[in-house]
């Protein structure tokens, strides 16, 4: 019986490629003769760019120049870029639609629109401090060298950009604020008004005459170097405690913080010095501390004992 033997296998050759150059050449030669024939369209694009950079330069310029001369020199570096960027804007999409004709104005402003929210989820936080940096330039509730307080910062505001507002500390110490914060907070504005008013308390003793203190310590700060004339300075009784007599004192300086601070020792000083020459009593505070006697054979017993005493024992009567 035959059995059939199996043919030797041909050697397998490896799959080869065809490197078709032609098709690559016509390709790069379509795109050369394309850029050719958009060459002028290109030229024009880019002089139109130019044109809108130039303008969007002077409208900038313009509007610094104009808002400084009004003291507003930060709303203008604002202002003036966002006209500058919004000219370039507007002569990027133009050139765009000279460059591909094909392309549409209106599919432009849709696109940016969709982009736009993108962008504005993406720069939440930056957008944000930007506009309140905007809306406090323009309503401007403080300006640049007034002092003001927000949250635990308080000093002296240097600067105001687009993203922060910086504020020189009294111990000179900047801190940067987020104009955000700024604009959703509570902002005391310590140098809105030229003058401001101080108080502080003093305690004289009850026997000592009430209007005798109150017309020494008005001579005495009347007489302080920095307390403004008008409005008067005050001297009035405030309050019955329990060791003194206590009188609130008045008086208005500057405004500006270290007027405010060098004038508050001063005033002091001289209660001082004029309540010792008068003889006016300032009494320490008093303190009565009773000590209950637990020893009685009556203690504890709410009919019986008194708080704080001890119960008298009754004498026995004679017979």
């Amino acid at each position: 019986m035959l059995v059939p033997t199996s043919l030797p296998r041909q050697a397998e050759k490896p799959p080869q490629i065809d490197a078709d150059y032609d098709a690559a050449i016509q390709q790069v030669d379509s795109w050369v003769d394309g850029t050719i024939h958009l060459l002028p369209n290109i030229l024009v694009a880019l002089v139109l760019l130019i044109i809108f950079v130039l303008l969007g330069t002077l409208c900038r310029f313009l509007v610094l120049r104009q808002l400084t001369r009004r003291e507003r020199s930060n709303l203008g570096e604002v202002l003036g870029g966002l006209f500058k960027w919004g000219l370039i804007l507007i002569g990027f999409l133009l050139s765009a639609t000279i460059v591909m004709p094909s392309l549409k104005p209106g599919d432009l402003v849709a696109g940016l629109g969709v982009g736009s929210v993108a962008i504005g989820f993406a720069f939440k936080d930056i957008l944000q401090n930007w506009l309140a940096g905007l809306l406090i330039l323009v309503r401007q509730p403080f300006e640049i060298g007034d002092q003001i307080r927000v949250n635990d910062f308080e000093g002296t505001v240097s600067r105001i950009e687009t993203r922060a507002t910086l504020l020189d500390t009294y111990d000179g110490q900047r801190v940067v604020i987020p104009n955000s914060e700024i604009y959703t907070t509570a902002v005391t504005v310590k140098t809105a008004h030229a003058h401001r008013r101080s108080d502080f308390e003093v305690g004289i003793g009850y026997g000592d005459n009430l209007d005798e203190a109150c017309e020494v310590i008005l001579k005495a700060v009347r007489e302080v170097e920095g307390v403004l004339p008008e409005p008067a300075p005050e001297a009035l009784p405030w309050s019955l405690d329990a060791s003194w007599v206590t009188i609130q004192v008045r008086w208005w300086s500057s405004s500006v913080q270290s007027d405010v601070t060098h004038t508050r020792p001063k005033v002091i000083r001289a209660i001082k010095i004029a309540l010792d020459t008068a003889g006016i009593d300032m009494p320490f505070e008093t303190q009565v501390h009773l000590f209950h006697d637990q020893t009685d054979d009556d203690d504890g017993s709410p009919g019986q004992a008194r708080e704080g005493w001890p119960v008298t024992k009754k004498k026995a009567e004679p017979e």
